[in-house]
């Protein structure tokens, strides 16, 4: 079955959704969500990565405020919801419950035992996170929103680090873009690649901003980086 349960630091628990290789064996990837929740095109990024030849897990961060959501970016309501999720959203608590989940995939059934990380848009950040908050094996995050506030961290980096930034992300804007660079560009773990006249979420297959060769070469990129550390 695609969905497993996942046992919370805290208390509780919470779904996530499992996307296994076809071999049955191979490394993990966490993959942190957007705004909308696991929704189709957060499983499209397990199935992809699934075709790999990985695991691919992506856990309910949203779970805390209401369990399940799977919504678009299609309309103003959906876009209101997201919103409200992510002005709710925990991060501390969102963090602890990827830990909980790179625990959980580290020794599931035919996982290799290395595990990396990859999100988009809020998940971008969460992934920047995992990088300076977790063990994980690597991290990839693709136009994260908030990192600029967090580089104080960048100093626990400890496994590689891939950063793919638009140039023109209205909520990245210019000025964090090069507090990024200027903190990260000299760090031998971290990879950094911009994307020039992209905006915010360029490989969201079928959102307003997706361009296709932006997005394939980006996905390439990852998907080279996650062969090189993980095997």
């Amino acid at each position: 079955m695609p969905e497993v349960t996942i046992a919370a630091a805290d208390g509780g628990s919470f779904s996530a959704y499992l996307a296994r290789p076809a071999t049955g064996k191979g490394p993990g990837v966490v993959v942190c969500q957007e705004i909308f929740g696991v929704n189709h095109v957060m499983r499209e990024v397990c199935l992809d990565l699934a075709k790999q030849g990985h695991f691919a897990i992506c856990p309910d961060l949203f779970w805390r405020q209401q369990p399940g959501i799977q919504i678009t970016d299609k309309t103003q309501a959906e876009w209101a919801r997201a919103f409200e999720l992510y002005k709710g959203f925990n991060e501390a608590k969102g963090v602890d419950d990827l830990k909980a989940t790179l625990n959980f995939m580290r020794k599931h059934e035919g996982c290799t035992g290395k595990v990396g990380a990859v999100g988009f848009c809020l998940g971008g950040k969460l992934a920047y996170l995992m990088a300076t908050r977790t063990t994980a094996d690597c991290n990839v995050g693709y136009y994260g929103v908030g990192i600029e506030a967090a580089l104080d961290e960048a100093k626990n980096i400890k496994k590689p680090l891939m950063l793919h930034i638009a140039e023109k992300d209205e909520y990245c804007p210019a000025a964090a873009q090069a507090k990024i660079k200027a903190s990260l560009g000299s760090n031998k773990l971290v990879t950094i690649h911009s994307y020039a006249a992209m905006n915010h979420a360029f490989a969201r297959v079928g959102g307003q901003h997706y361009d296709k060769a932006s997005a394939e070469l980006a996905n390439g990129r990852t998907f080279d980086f996650f062969k090189k550390a993980l095997g």
